[in-house]
């Protein structure tokens, strides 16, 4: 087989998604790697695809357990023979593992960094041949990265101790320049075929709240997600236990985990969530590593995190599928304090010097406060994040579209504000109008019936098997399946995700599934009659109604006339009486909300206003243009009573905007 028969044997892909190509020929042409890719890019593939197709045996260094686990029950699920050698093994259980590899029962052998410095595994390592050796979550080679294991500085020392050196590939989701330089020192790579393929994940909208009633909020915020799967990050065991107590009481169905529980309910609750059981965990960040759950939809932090590297890597732990996911942090000044404390009880690697342990608190210090700029940032939050990775790309990025300050026009502000209660619901519910839709959210009602159908068989066949509903397929796999309703194998083997393994032990189950739909609903379902393009009609008649698309706002004769311009106002005060006058016109049903956003871009483009960054943060200025226009300063009071500034529309400037959106009519 190539590359190609693989991909689409075991994995049910037709073609590779950026980057993996390249990295997958360097590697069978025997050269070392370094991906540098965002999560659910597509990593794994990056290695696992060359593991089938070279000689040997590939071994990935893993930091845990759980991240082997899942691992390794994806690629048994799709066919592949792997093991993983871990302290969760008795030791009868990992000699019987080293002796199937020995024999070529294995091609691929997940183990932690520190099973590679006991003699047993070293003796067995030598006898065997080993064609790669691959480290996952790279970055912990690094004492400057987030999740620092001192033992992954022993991985060169155990490839230079083997018969021949393997090829070495090493990837990882998050790297600043000084991580990406450590993890090619440190490994040692000869002459190395290195991707960046950037750090965006376009399916991710990310959002900041400054506010006090966290609590409210999220409970909020659930009951518009009901059914979602989701996590929610505190920063102390004691925030863990508050939320986790408040969404029971609530009766949200959720569960914890933190270092403070018993291993035995770690496992238990962990299981609960990756199962669907328990859709929300509230945890510590001693949680998540290595979860490959595919469907959650939102992150919530109810506390800032330490860093920016830190914040990535647990926000990007949403939409790994690569369907629309949320990213949302709730910040309070208290977070910083919080933080400043835990960097001060830090332990540190007992080998290092004074002055190390200097520098590597400074740089806690430094990455702290970045986090703490991007909880008050006033431009683009993508952009604010893509430009610390060192990711300059996209110019275009400056007005992302996806997240709350490029989407929110009440973030009009030029100071640190608190948003009150109706400003927290206001922007929640525009979010929800505004936010990219994912592959279920396109599903027609028709479809959206089948695919429930589809989730109940697969939840009670992973129950039956002992494993997550997503190691079956994924929600975009099962939305693909209702999307082109495959009725014999070659159609199921073109739905996304299905391989030849997968359809032998599944296929016909969930083709039964769709022919009983279809005969629910008085068609006949199989090939070849006419009643199967009945179906399609259907289908696609209601998708037709569903994805008609909307115009962008505009102001009609009839909207004018009704329009009441006032003295002065906030830009945020003017859209909401224009978009009152949408919901009550005949032709407002057509049109797409108006947006503060929208205006304020219109208003930056014909010189009215500007942003600058000064004092840290990103502010508005009004230019010669804006003041002649109407546009002055004004003052509010925020719920804790501070003052702060705001941009002011005299009833002069509140005419020129209301022109501007007649003429788009």
């Amino acid at each position: 087989m190539d590359k190609y028969e693989v991909l689409k044997k075991y994995f049910g892909y037709d073609s590779f998604r950026q980057g993996q190509e390249g990295l997958i020929d360097a590697i069978l042409e025997g050269r070392d790697v370094l991906g540098i890719m965002p999560t659910g890019a597509g990593k794994s593939i990056c290695y696992q695809i060359p593991a089938l197709l070279l000689p040997g045996i590939t071994l990935v260094i893993s930091p845990l357990i759980s991240l082997m686990k899942d691992q390794v029950q994806a690629l048994n699920q799709a066919g592949i023979h792997a093991a993983y050698i871990n302290s969760s093994l008795t030791e009868r259980q990992i000699a019987r593992a080293m002796e199937l590899a020995g024999q070529g029962q294995y091609k691929i052998i997940y183990v932690a960094p520190e099973r590679l410095e006991t003699e047993a595994f070293i003796h067995f390592a030598k006898k065997v041949s080993i064609s790669m050796l691959t480290v996952d979550e790279a970055h912990c080679i690094s004492q400057w990265g987030q999740d620092f294991r001192p033992s992954y500085m022993n991985i060169l020392t155990f490839a230079e101790r083997l018969k021949n050196r393997p090829v070495i590939s090493a990837f990882t989701a998050t790297a600043t320049k000084e991580v990406k330089e450590d993890i090619l020192h440190i490994l040692n790579l000869n002459e190395p075929e290195v991707l960046v393929t950037g750090f965006d994940r376009k399916n991710l909208y990310f959002e900041v709240q400054q506010i006090r009633k966290k609590e409210a909020f999220i409970l909020n915020y659930l009951n518009c997600h009901m059914g979602e799967s989701g996590i929610i990050y505190c920063a102390t065991r004691k925030n863990v236990e508050k939320v986790y107590e408040i969404l029971n009481a609530g009766g949200y169905p959720a569960t914890r985990y933190h270092a403070g529980l018993s291993g035995e309910e770690r496992k238990a609750n962990q299981d609960a969530f990756i199962y669907d059981i328990k859709p929300v965990i509230v945890a510590t960040n001693a949680f998540g590593m290595g979860i490959d759950k595919s469907n959650v939809r939102f992150v919530i932090h109810y506390n800032m995190p330490q860093s920016l590297e830190n914040y990535y890597q647990e926000a990007g732990r949403a939409g790994r599928d690569g369907e629309a996911a949320e990213c949302i942090l709730l910040y309070s000044p208290q977070d910083v304090v919080i933080n400043r404390f835990l960097i001060e009880s830090k332990e540190v690697n007992p080998g290092m010097s004074y002055a190390q342990m200097d520098e590597l608190k400074n740089r806690d210090e430094e990455r702290l406060k970045k986090m703490t700029f991007y909880s008050k940032s006033r431009r683009c939050l993508r952009n604010f994040i893509l430009q610390y990775f060192g990711d300059e790309s996209d110019e275009a990025y400056h007005n992302c579209g996806n997240c709350s300050v490029c989407l929110e026009g009440f973030k009009t502000t030029v100071t640190d504000i608190e948003l009150s209660d109706n400003a927290e619901s206001r922007m929640l519910k525009k979010k929800q109008e505004s936010k990219y839709s994912g592959k279920t959210d396109g599903l027609t009602p028709l479809e959206r019936q089948l695919f429930e159908q589809l989730r109940e068989i697969r939840r009670e066949i992973a129950a039956k098997e002992g494993v997550p509903p997503y190691i079956i397929f994924s929600d975009k796999t099962l939305a693909d399946m209702c999307e082109k309703q495959p009725v014999n194998r070659q159609e199921m083997l073109a739905v996304s995700g299905v391989g030849e393994h997968k359809y032998g032990k599944y296929g016909e189950v969930f083709l039964k599934v769709i022919r009983d739909f279809a005969g629910s609903h008085g068609l006949n379902r199989e090939e070849g009659t006419d009643d199967r393009d009945r179906l399609t009609e259907l289908f696609d008649s209601t998708k037709k109604a569903a994805g008609k698309k909307k115009e962008e706002f505009y102001i009609t004769d009839e909207m004018y006339r009704q329009i009441q311009f006032t003295e002065n106002c906030f830009l945020s005060e003017l859209v909401a009486r224009l978009n009152d006058l949408r919901s009550i016109s005949p032709s407002g049903a057509n049109m797409k909300k108006a947006t503060a956003a929208s205006i304020e871009r219109w208003l930056k483009a014909e010189g009215y206003i500007d942003e600058i960054y000064s004092g840290g943060r990103w502010r508005k200025v009004i230019r010669a243009e804006g003041d002649r226009m109407g546009i002055t300063i004004g003052t509010k009071v925020s719920s804790n009573g501070n003052e702060y500034d705001v941009l002011m529309y005299n009833e002069m400037a509140q005419r020129e905007i209301v022109n501007e959106l007649r003429k788009k009519g």
